[in-house]
């Protein structure tokens, strides 16, 4: 989610808090006494219990329109009316009444085609031969999200009332928000996993038919050598494929790097020397799935290449305070910086360009812009990556080690 889209939905919802504040207030100011508990005015209490409402009702919205979030949210909503019913419904169905009147669901569903139709709210009364009943009015607003018609509000009352259908319709905006949040972490998920998916099928098929020669290659004359190379090659591809979430722990992530490692050198012998330094207590920190892996695949390739000599890459891992740094530097054939940046930008796509890209869409995506890729690259003089990764932040937690099976 971009920025800009976040600061605009955030100011919408700060806007409309205070509208329904006013709602609620004018809507209860009669029903029985409150206790201001210090709180001043009686809008401003009113305010106060309107956040909070809103509040216990923005978790299940924020994971979308359906039945079960429907049903936790509707009676918090409900009470920001103050109204005798309240449902929520999709395109089809009523998805969950609260309240008084439920035998007004068919008639509901049947007044909503209109508004469903042209997304614009409608007041109608009800018709009922329940004597007793308090639901005599109807006030339908629908949700929408992208302009698109999702579903609709539908808040019932004793009388008409103006009062109530500005309330619904500004209720039903916020609903809508939340919805619009919903769909873009949605969206936000569906991108990472298809860039989790490119980096799986950017899994070299060269690195893979290179891996098999020389584990066949020392099948007759050091079978047990083939056999350690063959669990490697194994426990590698289990991690790159597994399908355990979109985060991990930076030492299951470091585990598999020494699988790819310990395969890459088989193949090139003496020519490659790894260093590796971790802080021990950096090993639990939660990372985007594949995100430093391919980090050390593009110091590999770019350490040897156009070299005859050794290459060198060294890994560290330290404890930052709040973060852990990870950094990756080799002594290869390093980068332009203007070639590098073009490939940041995906204006370029070189081979191995879309492993650095997408690690560093990904990293800006979980902890924001200020927590891209660093890289210190010129012609002849390697490359050095940083990685910054925050101990803790909201929703990233690892799906747990996987262990050899």
């Amino acid at each position: 989610m971009s920025d800009s889209m976040s600061g605009f939905l955030a100011g919408l919802v700060v806007a409309v808090l205070p509208l329904l504040a006013a709602g609620f207030w004018l809507g209860r100011r009669t029903a029985r006494p409150q206790n201001l508990g210090g709180l001043g005015t009686p809008v401003e209490h009113a305010t106060f219990q309107t956040l909070h409402t809103a509040s216990l009702a923005t978790p299940p919205l924020r994971a979308g329109l359906t039945e079960e979030t429907a049903g936790k949210s509707a009676r918090k909503l409900r009470s920001l009316l103050g109204t005798d019913a309240l449902c929520l419904t999709d395109l089809k169905d009523v998805l969950v009444w609260d309240g008084a009147g439920a035998h007004h669901r068919t008639e509901i569903m049947e007044r909503l085609a209109g508004p469903l139709e042209t997304g614009r709210g409608e007041a109608f009364p009800l018709s009922c031969l329940v004597p007793d009943c308090t639901v005599r009015w109807a006030v339908v607003a629908p949700l929408t999200v992208d302009d698109r018609v999702h579903g609709a509000l539908v808040a019932c009352a004793p009388r008409e009332s103006a009062v109530l259908v500005r309330a619904a319709g500004e209720v039903a905006r916020w609903v809508s928000v939340q919805l619009e949040l919903a769909d873009l972490d949605q969206s936000r998920t569906r991108l990472i996993e298809a860039e989790i998916k490119a980096l799986r099928a950017q899994i070299s098929p060269h690195f893979i038919f290179n891996s098999l020669a020389v584990i066949a290659s020392f099948v007759r004359t050091d079978p047990e050598r083939a056999r350690e190379l063959l669990l490697e090659f194994a426990d590698f591809t289990r991690y790159s494929f597994r399908r355990h979430g979109d985060f991990t722990t930076l030492a299951d992530e470091l585990h598999a790097i020494d699988h790819y490692l310990a395969l890459v050198r088989a193949r090139f012998g003496d020519r490659l020397a790894v260093t590796l330094q971790v802080a021990p207590e950096v090993l639990p920190v939660a990372l985007p799935f594949l995100c430093l892996q391919p980090l050390v695949e593009n110091a590999v390739k770019h350490g040897l290449e156009g070299k005859s000599d050794r290459c060198r890459i060294q890994i560290t891992a330290q404890d930052a305070g709040a973060e852990a740094l990870v950094v990756i530097e080799d002594d290869g054939a390093g980068m332009d910086p203007g070639l590098l940046r073009r490939i940041l930008a995906r204006e370029v796509s070189p081979s191995g360009g879309i492993g650095l890209s997408n690690v560093d869409d990904r990293l800006r995506q979980v902890y924001g812009d200020d927590h891209g890729l660093v890289i210190e690259t010129a012609v002849g003089a390697g490359m050095k990556i940083t990685v910054r990764l925050p101990k803790y932040q909201p929703g990233v937690h690892s799906a747990g080690r996987l262990g050899r099976e």
